[in-house]
């Protein structure tokens, strides 16, 4: 078993910046890749970054060129997500997710982002 606890999340003003975190726990062995998806009220989840253990990143379009970072440290089993600029369609609930070498996948239990315009 995989645990992925996020922090981070919090209301934000439009143009504001949250890190979000996602710490893994339990059975590691190699979390490839870890990323973030989102949920907006209403929606379906959707991805919003991912990063493989190499360091190889890929972003959703819709969050491409707005100041969005992914990174990971491999040693500590955490990943990051740094986004800046934020508009009010960002507002959703952040998932942590993590892929281990067996193929199984685990969630976290999410972290709210509101971003009020």
């Amino acid at each position: 078993q995989v645990q992925l606890v996020e922090s981070g999340g919090g209301l934000v003003q439009a143009g504001g910046s949250l890190r979000l975190s996602c710490v893994a726990s339990g059975s590691i062995t190699s979390l490839n890749p870890m990323g973030w998806y989102r949920q907006a009220p209403g929606k379906p989840r959707e991805v919003v970054a991912t990063i493989t253990l190499a360091g190889e990143i890929n972003y959703a379009d819709s969050v491409k060129g707005r100041l969005f970072t992914i990174s990971r440290d491999n040693a500590k089993y955490t990943v990051y997500l740094q986004m800046n600029n934020l508009k009010p369609e960002d507002t959703a609930v952040y998932y942590c997710h993590a892929k281990t070498s067996s193929g199984t996948d685990y969630w976290g239990q999410g972290t709210q982002v509101t971003v009020s315009s």
